[in-house]
């Protein structure tokens, strides 16, 4: 276990042990992985974004079962719509909500009102602003590095999360590259108050994705995803470079969802050509799969020495 503690505004409304949240990955973050992340200290989040309502009540309800932490939902207002979901949440008793993939003013007012805290996801300085004004509790930024759905034009973190700091008041928590203590400090420099991991989580031993999809997170580089559907139609997304992932960059794709009919042979199933395998550019720096709690206390521990080490070279400046 890790002897350093990161007190920050995100550990105190969260009522978490450790300032790091777990991706809303479509399909994966359900209550096997999500329990794991709030045992270990974080924020463990259940996806909406596969659609699957029903499934996700379940593993809502399961959740209670697996942790007495904290925990929260994702709402992918693109994928969702029912409505209704939003009434399972506040009667489940669910304090933490995350929105993303759409509109910030849709739901914010209804969680606030029923007394949950509500995080949108953003992909760039207007978003952040739009749903600040939309009374959000906080923002979880994400740069262009990360995997997943994208904004076309993206930013990276290293010029998105100050941006956006320096002009909002609003706890932030930056997504896209973070997977250790080196970019977690990294990421606190910039301003940030807690950080998200997607690819990083995605990897760990609690993860249900196959083991074909962690070796290829393993074996590859940096360079090794890419960026998908920058002009449409749909979104864009970052994704693990395959034969398949290449020749949809080169030739583009009618329809985007289209490649994604196949989605369980591809996470559960191990066959990464069967459609796309979102993942973020920070592959290129995981070397081994690990569990939640080792990532967590590895990430604390080495965060600690970084931020004394910068403290130390602070002192030696100015004297």
């Amino acid at each position: 276990m890790s002897d350093t503690i990161v007190k920050t505004r995100i550990t105190d409304m969260l009522g978490i042990e450790k300032p790091i949240i777990q991706a809303a990955m479509g399909w994966i973050a359900r209550s096997q992985l999500s329990s794991a992340v709030s045992n270990a200290g974080g924020m463990g989040i259940i996806e909406t974004s596969s659609g699957e309502l029903d499934v996700i009540r379940e593993e809502i309800l399961k959740m209670r079962d697996l942790t007495d932490k904290p925990f929260g939902v994702n709402i992918a207002q693109a994928f969702v719509r029912d409505p209704k979901i939003l009434d399972f949440i506040i009667d489940q008793g669910i304090k933490f909500v995350t929105t993303s993939a759409g509109d910030p003013t849709k739901y914010t007012t209804k969680l606030k009102e029923a007394g949950l805290t509500v995080f949108h996801v953003v992909p760039n300085l207007k978003g952040a602003l739009k749903a600040v004004e939309a009374g959000v509790d906080g923002l979880i930024v994400e740069g262009g590095e990360g995997g997943g759905f994208k904004n076309a034009d993206d930013v990276s973190s290293m010029v998105l999360i100050p941006q956006v700091c320096e002009a909002v008041n609003v706890p932030i928590v930056a997504a896209g590259g973070i997977m250790d203590g080196r970019s977690m400090a990294a990421a606190f420099a910039l301003g940030a108050d807690g950080v998200l991991m997607g690819t990083r989580i995605l990897s760990a031993i609690e993860s249900p994705v196959h083991q074909n999809w962690k070796d290829a997170i393993i074996a590859a580089d940096s360079t090794d995803t890419l960026f998908l559907n920058r002009s449409g139609p749909g979104p864009a997304l970052r994704a693990l470079r395959t034969e398949r992932s290449t020749r949809i960059l080169k030739e583009g794709s009618e329809n985007i969802f289209s490649e994604f009919q196949d989605t369980q042979a591809v996470y559960f199933g191990g066959n990464l050509e069967a459609g796309i395998a979102l993942t973020g550019q920070v592959a290129g720096r995981i070397k081994e799969t690990k569990s939640i709690k080792q990532i967590f206390d590895e990430t604390l521990t080495e965060f600690g020495e970084v931020t004394g080490r910068l403290a130390e070279l602070s002192v030696r400046f100015h004297n």
